[in-house]
């Protein structure tokens, strides 16, 4: 719901002509932009977690549950198990 204020601006900016309604949104969108919080970079988080996350190696993680899924998908070709085993 609006705030009164908001009601009055939006009311006041009736009066404006084309040229100070587009100063007006310009001026707006600037702040609304210098208030946005910036975007997190990966860089900024690297090294947050100790070595080895959660007792594995990253890519002894990822060559173990590739080789599970491949055999989840081999033993559900051959009718053994549903596709959506976890």
């Amino acid at each position: 719901m609006a705030s009164q204020l908001l009601k009055d601006l939006m009311k006041q900016s009736k009066t404006l002509n084309s040229k100070e309604k587009m100063d007006l949104i310009i001026y707006i969108a600037r702040i609304a932009h210098q208030e946005q919080k910036p975007a997190r970079k990966w860089s900024d988080i690297r090294g947050a977690l100790p070595y080895p996350a959660f007792g594995e190696d990253a890519q002894e993680w990822v060559s173990r549950t590739r080789r599970e899924g491949d055999e989840r998908r081999e033993r559900a070709l051959r009718g053994e198990v549903a596709m959506n085993e976890n």
